[in-house]
């Protein structure tokens, strides 16, 4: 009997440990059971206060991307998991009139792990007609050091190693040029320290060239990342993830631009 006790103990223990673990993870990063309570806490943050709200946005009277039908891969960056839900591609559809596609899990990584990695999603998106496909350089793949692997010489799906960064972006490009047929973007987040996300974005560049597909490349670019500390306050919740008004003042703006010059 008492040795039952100690287990019926050690298994509370553990189911508590993991509960708290869940918690602590929904709280800090917004995904799991606990998710909301991320919410809570960013939803205090000056940056995602009521004047940067979706509803706010109006219009733009004239845009290249009115119309357009746009689908965003990614996973708590293109989804918002520090500003309400509400990210950069909320705001594009809303400004420039053009439907968006938001399919986004946070914590997932581009390295095909389980069913709701970035190619197992991409193959769940059923628009038939797609005018431009922009995809997340995940931060989530430098954090948990998926392997880099290497560009192939193939251009087809099937002979890439999808347990690779590499071979995981490869894959997801071809599989969205073959499906819809459409300009193919990555975008990445801009300057933070890691150096595995750094590697990330040099591996990326040598697929640019390999497939000619267009990058929104946050990353390098050094005039967009001086800014000041009052303005990054504001603009980021952590290091990795935007408030609203980062996501609204800061990314759009940008990405805007590059989107448009590259498929001018």
């Amino acid at each position: 009997m008492k040795g039952k006790k100690i287990i019926i103990v050690l298994g509370g223990l553990a189911a508590a440990a993991t509960a708290g673990w869940y918690a602590y993870c929904g709280y800090t990063w917004s995904w799991g059971p606990f998710a909301k309570l991320h919410n809570i806490k960013t939803a205090r943050h000056p940056g995602n206060s009521r004047e940067y709200d979706l509803k706010k946005v109006e219009e733009k009277t004239e845009s290249p991307l009115k119309g357009k039908n746009i689908v965003f891969l990614g996973s708590s960056v293109t989804y918002g998991a520090s500003s309400q839900g509400v990210s950069f591609v909320d705001y594009m559809g809303k400004q420039n009139g053009c439907k968006v596609i938001k399919e986004a899990v946070s914590g997932t990584t581009l390295v095909e792990d389980g069913k709701d990695s970035y190619i197992s999603r991409i193959k769940d998106i059923g628009e038939n007609q797609v005018d431009l496909f922009i995809c997340q350089l995940s931060t989530n793949d430098a954090t948990q050091k998926k392997p880099l692997g290497a560009v192939s010489a193939s251009a087809k799906a099937g002979d890439f190693d999808a347990h690779t960064v590499a071979g995981a972006m490869e894959y997801i490009i071809a599989y969205a040029k073959e499906r819809w047929n459409c300009p193919v973007m990555f975008y990445t987040n801009p300057e933070y320290d890691s150096k595995e996300y750094g590697e990330m974005v040099a591996l990326l560049q040598e697929i640019q060239r390999k497939w000619g597909i267009g990058v929104i490349d946050m990353w390098n670019d050094k005039a967009f990342n001086q800014i000041s500390d009052e303005e990054r306050s504001l603009y980021m919740a952590d290091s990795i993830h935007p408030t609203k008004a980062g996501y609204l003042e800061w990314w759009l703006p940008y990405m805007e631009e590059v989107i448009n010059g590259y498929c001018e």
